[in-house]
């Protein structure tokens, strides 16, 4: 009988032990589950401010910007002058004595060295002048001045403003202020004139945000040749306003370029020529500043949507984890 208790008393013990390990390991199973939904639902949290911060950052960024509608109408502006701002360099062509500039319509003028003729140049009357003059001492000079500098590969810059009429015209850079006779003695043939240049900056005008001249960084280096180049500019006039309500009056511009080669029997010397005309057309452009409304309707939507993709993201998440971490009732049974 004694031996019926104790043995009764050992399955009551370990039926008491067994119900404990279940409930602790209940007990287990529930906190862990819990502590992963918790842990889904905070990431889930962070990644949505995230994603508000970020996109309320982009929304005000895009309201403070301005954006810039185009009018056009005609050009009804007479009697102005037109600034040419202008900025090259000839690496070829040295500039020592015999370079200088003078546009058609100029009235003012702050060129380094560069030169201009007429598109026509009397050849023939140069010539028979030259025959008739002899070279004096400073003649000369120059020559052996120019000869020393293209035997140095130096070379020339041309920069400054000119302040042209406001009509169609042209001004262009090359050997034609050199007597005719001279510039043969100096280069020994117009094929060995080389106008190679690099044009770091032409424009017709200040500049306003956006713009863009097409001429700037152009760069046209001849080897072994040599030729002419032309570039035929149309120009557009520009007023810029300001949400300020300032206006920039400047000019905007188009640009094709051709190139003729020398022949042996060309009669003309290699230049580079600027032909430009100016378009019947204005262009305003006028900055705008968008509305308090807008910005409140855009941010509500992105916010809106942010907040509700956040929280079928947080329910697909703990769909996910609930059935990674829920036993299988089926494998239990």
């Amino acid at each position: 009988m004694k031996e019926y208790q104790d043995k009764k008393t050992l399955n009551q013990n370990d039926r008491a032990k067994a119900a404990m390990l279940m409930k602790n390991t209940d007990g287990k199973d529930v906190s862990a589950h819990n502590f992963a939904a918790k842990l889904v639902d905070r990431c889930v949290s962070i990644i949505g401010l995230v994603i508000m911060a970020t996109l309320f950052i982009h929304e005000l960024r895009y309201y403070l910007s301005t954006y810039t509608v185009n009018q056009m109408s005609v050009d009804l502006k007479r009697g102005e002058t037109l600034p040419i701002h202008i900025n090259m360099t000839f690496p070829s062509l040295p500039c020592d004595g015999h370079v200088k500039h003078q546009p058609e319509d100029s009235k003012d003028q702050h060129d380094h060295k560069d030169e201009h003729g007429d598109d026509k140049d009397k050849h023939e009357d140069s010539k028979q002048k030259s025959h008739l003059q002899s070279f004096d001492e400073e003649t000369e000079n120059i020559v052996k001045k120019v000869k020393q500098a293209m035997a140095n590969g130096e070379g020339c810059r041309v920069y400054g403003v000119l302040d042209v009429q406001r009509v169609a015209g042209n001004f262009h850079v090359s050997v034609h202020g050199l007597n005719i006779f001279v510039a043969q003695m100096i280069f020994e043939g117009s094929n060995r004139v080389n106008v190679s240049h690099m044009i770091h900056e032409l424009s017709f005008g200040p500049t306003y945000p956006g713009i863009h001249n097409p001429l700037d960084g152009t760069v046209r280096i001849l080897r072994g040749t040599s030729g002419t180049f032309k570039y035929y500019i149309k120009i557009v006039p520009t007023e810029y306003r300001y949400t300020s309500k300032d206006v920039l009056p400047t000019n905007q511009f188009s640009v094709t370029e051709y190139f003729s080669p020398m022949k042996d029997f060309d009669r003309t010397w290699p230049a580079v020529y600027f032909l430009y005309d100016l378009s019947p057309i204005t262009v305003t452009i006028r900055e705008e500043r968008r509305s308090f409304l807008h910005f409140l309707t855009r941010l509500c939507a992105v916010l809106g949507g942010t907040f509700a993709l956040t929280g079928l993201l947080d329910r697909w998440m703990y769909r996910l984890v609930e059935m990674v971490m829920k036993p299988n009732k089926r494998g239990v049974i």
